[in-house]
């Protein structure tokens, strides 16, 4: 198999850029399958011998290795302008990307009015916010489900391209009001950014397939995670694409049986941001202290993660739908200073446990959460370079994981940069 797959295991931010970067050092084309640039990775490499720190938003985190491709799948939603201004931001820091990123004529276009009409879709839940990042992701795959979206390809029809703009744009006129916005300089604008664009367009179904034929080895990197999943996670305080191993497929246009390596990124602890439920949130000193040890603060948004024990229920719940065949476990080093650290292992209801992670939010409410308490190692993990020079309490923190799960750990996360990653045999 030469497609193996990296996934958020819980409300996303788990870390999956830096594992993505490690990875791609012996990988040829990095894709990405779903969500838009709400997604945030970033990454601390050397370039010329200096550190860097790049935020990768919408393309391939791969893209940091100068051999790899980045693809950019049919399952994205692609907000042109910002596609560019990332792109320039990355190749100012030393990136060059030149002809090794390409972008799929099927994926659906985000323009300036989806993200005003994000916002006003947030206004009007009031209190019940979902929380979103307001990048006009929703709103786009709106467009797409209900077949009134703008894909790349269409880009290159000028004429039809206007005409199905301005009924798009009329539409959430109607139903939204007249709110301030240029249509026909906007269509002026895309006529320009496609021929811009045009050099990075294909058919990523052909050009997947291609290199997959070849021999050449495929990482395709998960954004979001299982827990903001459409149909899984915690409906409605969700994203709007599919984050599990089925957006794999459906995203970038490749069977199962394409797949091999499933990789689950696991934080050390749980973080969320955004409104919705999370049992184990820590709104104490413990939450605090894991906020600002842990630099809690959104790649894309900047805002304050909230925070909580690493939840085994929610895992479960992960491995069950995606099937993970090893863990990253990361961000290991954020735990050294507590004297004991807490793991939930049951939701209880009325007593009663509950035999997976409820579907119910009413429900989810009133779960009890049990934990089981391990003992800190207090020291810093942040030089260990083996498995071995990891204090013994916190290789049974591991251990502990590993036998709950019944699932190896391979990667442990003890620092920010690309050195500070174990590999576990």
């Amino acid at each position: 198999m030469s497609v193996s797959v990296v996934l958020g295991s819980q409300w996303g931010d788990e870390g999956k850029g830096k594992l993505v970067d490690i990875l791609a050092a012996d990988i040829d084309v990095c894709a990405r399958c779903a969500g838009g640039n709400n997604a945030g990775h970033t990454i601390v490499v050397p370039v010329d011998g200096v550190k860097k720190t790049f935020a990768f938003h919408l393309l391939p985190s791969g893209l940091v290795n100068p051999a790899c491709t980045g693809l950019i799948g049919s399952g994205v939603v692609v907000h042109i302008p910002s596609f560019f201004k990332e792109l320039e931001a990355l190749e100012s820091q030393g990136l060059n990307c030149t002809g090794r990123l390409f972008i799929s004529d099927r994926a659906q276009l985000v323009f300036d009015f989806h993200q005003i009409v994000d916002g006003l879709k947030e206004v009007e839940l009031g209190g019940k916010s979902i929380g979103t990042t307001r990048k006009g992701i929703g709103p786009a795959y709106s467009g797409k489900a209900s077949r009134s979206g703008l894909r790349v390809h269409h880009l290159f029809d000028p004429e039809t391209f206007a005409t199905k703009f301005r009924t798009l744009v009329e539409g959430r006129f109607k139903r939204y009001g007249h709110f301030e916005y240029d249509t026909e300089g906007e269509i002026k604008r895309y006529r320009e950014l496609a021929e811009r664009l045009r050099p990075y367009v294909v058919d990523s179904v052909v050009y997947i397939h291609k290199a997959i034929s070849s021999g050449k080895r495929v990482l395709v990197e998960g954004a979001n995670a299982l827990m903001l999943d459409l149909d899984y996670g915690t409906y409605p305080f969700v994203t709007s694409s599919s984050t599990a191993i089925g957006g794999v497929c459906t995203g970038l246009g490749i069977p199962p049986k394409l797949i091999g390596e499933t990789i689950g990124v696991v934080k050390a602890y749980t973080t969320r941001v955004g409104g919705g439920p999370f049992p184990t949130e820590q709104l104490n000193d413990i939450g605090v202290h894991l906020q600002e040890v842990g630099r809690e603060y959104g790649t894309t948004t900047g805002r304050r993660r909230r925070c909580g024990w690493l939840d085994l229920v929610v895992l479960k719940h992960s491995q069950l739908i995606n099937g993970y065949d090893s863990y990253n476990l990361t961000k290991l080093d954020i735990l050294d200073q507590l004297a004991e650290i807490k793991v939930a292992v049951k939701y209880k209801v009325d007593g009663k446990e509950l035999e997976g992670f409820p579907a119910d939010l009413e429900l989810l409410s009133r779960v009890e959460v049990e934990y089981v308490t391990l003992p800190g190692w207090q020291t810093s993990i942040e030089k260990a370079t083996s498995y071995d020079a990891l204090p013994e309490n916190c290789k049974k923190y591991i251990e502990f994981i590993e036998d709950f799960m019944k699932v190896p750990i391979k990667w442990i996360g003890v620092g920010p940069g690309r050195e500070s990653m174990i590999i576990k045999s």
